[in-house]
């Protein structure tokens, strides 16, 4: 019997019950902490590397809308002061059972189908869709990556070979905005020019694609 065996045999007795209950709290606290410095910890890799890159983008934590001391991912942010724009995110998605970590573009606020049908817009969804990249009603392009944030794997790796996972992490958002920043940007101007009216709310959008 292995030690990991010993150890559920042991919670598994009805005695013990209370002590698995409590130890269970603990770790989900665990995760949690964890799971909010992968996010805080990934936002400082990527704000050194979008300064580095002198590129015009902030970033912006991802809040729990449910829960606001949970983080959930990353997207940026245009230095200019556009009212409607593609913005690169990563997030972390639940599916049921577990979470699982998907990039791409989403939009700050979902515009009509003309606006969509623009012909940089297009162009911009073409070109991912070349690259793998999906797309749906709520986003211009979209992939899962291979990662679970809460999963056992995911969070040892996290703390036995932190930077080598952060790197990894990076890769997405570096490949995204250097080999589409061009195409990104003429989409971003196109769309600025978009009316108010056209649009739903951001919060309209997490909604309805959580749905």
């Amino acid at each position: 019997m292995n030690d990991e065996q010993a150890v559920l045999d042991f919670f598994a007795q009805e005695e013990n019950l209370p002590l698995a209950l409590i130890a269970a709290e603990h770790l989900d606290a665990i995760r949690l902490r964890l799971n909010n410095e992968f996010w805080t910890a990934l936002r400082e890799r990527l704000d050194a590397w979008l300064a580095q890159q002198a590129l015009p983008w902030s970033t912006l934590i991802t809040e729990d809308r449910n829960n606001e001391e949970c983080l959930v991912g990353l997207h940026l942010q245009p230095k200019d002061d556009l009212h409607l724009f593609l913005r690169p995110f990563m997030e972390q998605q639940f599916l049921g059972d577990s979470y699982r970590i998907f990039h791409g573009l989403m939009w700050n606020t979902v515009p009509d189908a003309t606006r969509k049908a623009q012909p940089e817009v297009e162009a911009l969804r073409a070109s991912l869709g070349d690259a793998g990249l999906k797309h749906s009603d709520s986003f211009l392009a979209w992939q899962w990556l291979p990662w679970h944030p809460r999963r056992r794997d995911f969070l040892l790796r996290f703390v036995t070979g932190r930077n080598e996972l952060l790197d990894d992490a990076l890769r997405p958002w570096q490949a995204l905005l250097a080999d589409y920043g061009g195409q990104l940007n003429l989409a971003n101007l196109a769309l600025g020019k978009a009316p108010r009216s056209v649009a739903i709310s951001l919060e309209q959008l997490r909604t309805k694609s959580n749905r």
